[in-house]
């Protein structure tokens, strides 16, 4: 991953943190999809707080003056999904989280240290 991606995810990280996001990942891209570099995974206990994560996400890249490509997901908020292009957060509740699992279906991706 470049360095400008490398600080867009600490800053998508370090939101996720702040509306307490569980089990946060971090999946490197770059070597097996063409599609994005990166994946940002994370996962909310409720409607509420997985929406609030979304948002947080969002005004932490705007602040930034980066912005989403497209949003999925917001209004039933079980899997929302941010694209940004070089990046996706995902964020999930617990039974999507497990039903996708985006971490073994990308499995020959490297799990990137936070």
């Amino acid at each position: 991953m470049t360095a400008n991606i490398t600080n867009e995810i600490k800053t998508i990280v370090d939101a996720l943190e702040d509306k307490k996001g569980i089990d946060i990942s971090v999946l490197d891209l770059s070597k097996v999809s063409d599609v994005t570099d990166c994946f940002v995974i994370c996962s909310g206990t409720n409607r509420s707080q997985i929406q609030a994560l979304a948002d947080g996400v969002e005004e932490a890249l705007g602040r930034k003056g980066i912005l989403h490509r497209g949003i999925e997901g917001y209004d039933t908020a079980n899997w929302i999904l941010l694209d940004y292009g070089d990046f996706v957060v995902h964020v999930f509740d617990k039974d999507s989280r497990d039903m996708y699992d985006l971490e073994r279906v990308w499995g020959d991706a490297e799990k990137v240290k936070i």
